[in-house]
């Protein structure tokens, strides 16, 4: 029987509760799957930090590479900047483990409400495939004259041939697998006369490969109004690292709640662990009370077996999410509902049969 081996990054927050429940899910997917996932878990994040200085061990890349993939929680707390936690767990995972493509479906489910009114499942189903490695959250940059009133930071934004193209062909072939074959490149060249000047280049060459893919590039802005007022024109959407983070919380505040969405990080070469997580981040306001939504999760780890070879099995669950969430019996708190982490676990277990 297949084993495959997971490292599990509970994190922070309401990662440790949505992980073990997602987990649950998988376990059961797997046992009637004819295969096995075998979890580890490791310790990380901003608790640990507090007690030994760093978000992870010093190895803790090295030690990754010996499993077939990542299953992170959520990362952050109060007690611990941003700034550190992201720039010394999340961001060196991604790039480290040539995690290049971050991938976010953002869809309305049956069963879910969209703030925008009158739209349905039909009009809000769109995938985003972020470059994940480079861009605006290199890290490059620094600051200077600290404490005076010359201080000065400085942040600069990579982009390279290699790193837009290999993004832009993936976006490509995700718009070919879809019905609509539709790709929207968000850009802002109008303003950023050398970064995205040069990304519209690059991506415009790329398109030449794949004429059977309608393209359209958006200025980043008019891209994210689209998003609200005319959803249904968009399917696949290709963007840098900052423009995708930002549209992607625009595309699952659409979709009616953090709490359903998941996101991959994916290495396409599989020479390195591709990592898979909610997108909902730790939410320290409601941590600890057993009303998080499981379903980011649940979500995330389907997209893991997906990627892991699995794509029944990757079915068999998106199928019990939407069963659970089409009949809306079971709802947590976020889609207005009082239903537990517990209840919503137990009633995609449950729809697993």
């Amino acid at each position: 029987m297949k084993t495959y081996r997971i490292a599990v990054i509970a994190g922070d927050g309401i990662g440790t509760e949505v992980v073990p429940a997602a987990i649950e899910v998988l376990k059961k997917t797997a046992s009637n799957g004819g295969f096995a996932c075998d979890f580890t878990d490791l310790p990380w994040g901003c608790d640990y930090y507090l007690k030994h200085g760093r978000m992870m061990d010093p190895d803790g890349v090295d030690r990754l590479m010996m499993f077939d993939a990542i299953f992170l929680g959520a990362i952050g707390a109060p007690t611990v900047s941003d700034a550190i936690s992201a720039r010394e767990l999340i961001l060196p995972l991604r790039q480290r483990l040539l995690q290049y493509v971050n991938l976010r479906p953002m869809r309305l489910l049956t069963g879910i409400r969209s703030p925008l009114a009158g739209r349905g499942p039909a009009d809000i189903d769109m995938i985003c495939v972020r470059e994940n490695s480079e861009g605006e959250y290199c890290g490059l940059g620094g600051r200077v004259h600290a404490g005076t009133p010359a201080e000065t930071a400085v942040q600069t934004g990579v982009f390279t041939r290699q790193g837009i193209e290999r993004i832009a062909r993936y976006a490509f072939r995700v718009a070919q697998s879809r019905p609509r074959k539709m790709l929207a490149s968000a850009t802002k060249s109008n303003a950023l006369q050398h970064a995205m000047v040069f990304w519209d280049e690059v991506v415009a060459g790329v398109a030449k490969e794949f004429p059977d893919v309608t393209y359209v590039k958006y200025h980043v802005d008019a891209l994210c109004a689209r998003m609200v007022t005319h959803p249904q024109t968009l399917d696949v959407i290709v963007a840098s690292n900052l423009f995708g983070d930002i549209l992607t919380d625009i595309g699952s505040a659409i979709s009616g709640s953090l709490g359903v969405a998941p996101g991959g990080n994916i290495n396409p070469d599989r020479t390195h662990p591709s990592m898979f997580e909610p997108i909902h981040g730790s939410a320290p306001d409601i941590a600890g009370k057993g009303i998080a939504n499981p379903i980011a999760a649940i979500w995330a780890g389907a997209m893991m077996l997906d990627h892991l070879g699995e794509r029944p099995a990757h079915d068999r669950i998106l199928a019990a999410i939407e069963r659970v969430i089409g009949d809306e019996r079971v709802k947590t708190p976020d889609l207005g509902g009082k239903a537990s982490t517990k209840e919503m676990t137990r009633a995609v277990t449950d729809a697993l049969a």
